[in-house]
């Protein structure tokens, strides 16, 4: 991550609105972002394979499903954040993470700048490459501020993108089974 790029790149959005770049308040402000894109981006240097790589042996293969995953992203197209809540199921194929891993996972694809639907296929794609479970489903409820804040402006406007590889694609039933542990109807 190039910081001074950063800094650089935010003295020059405040100029462009009119700003003065040396008021008291905003002096800060290009050290404050880049620290902030440091923490928020961290994504980017971070691996879905490291996370799902300490695995523990289980002789049963039933649904593991872990939902309420809270998670902020980044709109690229309007660099503004959205923010919802991920449900990740997966039927294992000898091996299991640990349940910290399944949200450090979404953490992974969420700290970059994305797309919804992106991020759902890529948070599936990992399991599967990493864990290569019978299958997963992938489940991802957000709002984004692009559509709160400018544009349209419909606040409390949700994006809902699902996504599934292995034995969910395969089988309705198991995705059926996935919306009734949501508490949601499918389809």
């Amino acid at each position: 991550m190039d910081k001074d790029k950063i800094r650089e790149g935010v003295r020059l959005i405040l100029e462009g609105i009119g700003e003065d770049i040396h008021r008291e308040g905003l002096v800060e402000t290009p050290d404050r972002i880049a620290n902030m894109y440091e923490e928020l981006t961290a994504g980017y240097r971070d691996s879905a394979a490291e996370h799902l790589a300490k695995r523990f042996h289980v002789e049963n293969s039933d649904m593991i499903l872990e939902k309420d995953i809270s998670f902020y992203s980044f709109c690229e197209h309007h660099m503004l954040p959205f923010y919802g809540k991920a449900a990740i199921a997966y039927v294992p194929d000898g091996e299991v993470v640990g349940l910290s891993k399944i949200a450090r996972t979404v953490e992974v694809f969420a700290k970059r700048f994305q797309l919804q639907e992106r991020m759902a296929a890529q948070i599936a794609d990992a399991f599967m490459e990493e864990l290569k479970p019978k299958g997963v489903m992938v489940f991802l409820e957000a709002e984004h501020m692009c559509m709160t804040m400018r544009g349209i402006k419909k606040p409390g406007a949700k994006t809902v993108t699902v996504v599934t590889r292995g034995i969910f694609a395969e089988k309705e039933a198991m995705q059926n089974r996935f919306f009734q542990l949501l508490g949601r109807q499918n389809g």
